[in-house]
């Protein structure tokens, strides 16, 4: 069974959020179900900072030895930080999807309409 840490939201596209110490800034990343189902992560390709991201839009792409996945941003906004450590080392995100394998940081310009709790997610994965 994934792990589906109850302080984060999530969306249809196994993308999760999470609060930063800026109140108008989100983190995002794969969720452990996406990251499984992908298998072993050899390449990620980010937004570059300062670039606009739209909710429910591609933000990027998440390679595998079994495919490739795009990544969808949760929130509409800027992004003002890209996790630089996956370029090297995309597999961290295999090992800790909620930890050290985040993806980027955006700061929100309009709210998001359709992020899912974890209780909500558990139900859309079951």
């Amino acid at each position: 069974m994934s792990q589906i840490p109850d302080a984060l939201h999530y969306t249809k596209e196994h993308e999760w959020v999470a609060a930063t110490s800026n109140d108008s800034v989100l983190r995002v990343g794969i969720t452990d179900f996406a990251q499984s189902a992908l298998g072993d992560i050899v390449y990620v390709q980010l937004p570059k900072v300062g670039e606009s991201v739209t909710e429910g839009k591609v933000c990027g792409e998440i390679e595998s030895t079994k495919s490739v996945s795009e990544i969808f941003s949760p929130v509409t906004g800027s992004v003002t930080s890209v996790n630089e450590v996956l370029v090297g080392n995309p597999e961290i995100i295999n090992s800790d999807p909620y930890d050290k394998g985040w993806l980027l940081e955006i700061t929100v310009s309009a709210p998001a309409s359709e992020l899912m709790s974890a209780a909500e997610y558990a139900t859309f994965t079951a």
